[in-house]
């Protein structure tokens, strides 16, 4: 089923991320939290984080999530987590620019929340501190297009991973204004490559 919002983020009491980190860390009868990395644990209008454990995961960046959970992979996550394992990585996180969760774009939220942005933000910094070498793909295609603080959230994400030596990563073609593939439709066999975000930025 799709995900509609039903209202701003900002009428929710929202878990902040350590929170619904240590929920996460503790076990629960619907998913084995030793495989996966689920924050907030249960479904919500918002998600920080969702993938697998290890301890070299390539962190994925979308734009917003929608319905996927534990066990319920949707076609993205599943492109993704074959992209991660066929480039050598252990394991996966699912990453978005804006946590509201929304299966269609157009559904989100016109102004951003300042404080999901800011709880978002404390999501990536330890997504970044699990690995010595944190490697970032970026993979929200034009869907940054949909609303304008979606590239300011982008610049905020840069300035935090340049603290952790963050590499950043494309799969597949850009497209003609250079934003970088979606996870969906890209071959199996994938490779990675270099990808200068900053520069990119510059052109939005």
């Amino acid at each position: 089923m799709a995900h509609i919002p039903k209202g701003a983020t900002a009428e929710l009491e929202l878990l902040t991320f350590r929170d619904a980190l240590a929920a996460a860390n503790t076990p629960s009868p619907d998913y084995d939290i030793e495989k996966w990395l689920y924050a907030p644990n249960f479904y919500s209008e918002y998600r920080y984080i969702l993938g697998t454990r290890g301890r070299n995961p390539l962190i994925c960046i979308g734009i917003n999530p929608s319905t996927a959970e534990p066990d319920n992979l949707d076609n993205t996550l599943k492109s993704v987590e074959r992209i991660a394992l066929g480039n050598g990585f252990d394991s996966f996180i699912m990453f978005n620019v804006y946590a509201q969760r929304a299966t269609s774009p157009d559904d989100m939220e016109k102004e951003y929340n300042p404080l999901l942005h800011k709880e978002n933000l404390e999501a990536f910094r330890y997504v970044l501190s699990i690995s010595e070498k944190p490697a970032v793909w970026a993979a929200w295609g034009a869907i940054i297009e949909k609303r304008k603080y979606l590239p300011d959230c982008v610049r905020d994400m840069v300035r935090v991973g340049q603290e952790y030596g963050a590499t950043w990563h494309c799969a597949g073609a850009v497209t003609k204004k250079g934003h970088p593939h979606h996870p969906l439709y890209l071959r199996k066999d994938e490779k990675l490559k270099p990808f200068d975000v900053s520069a990119y930025l510059d052109t939005l």
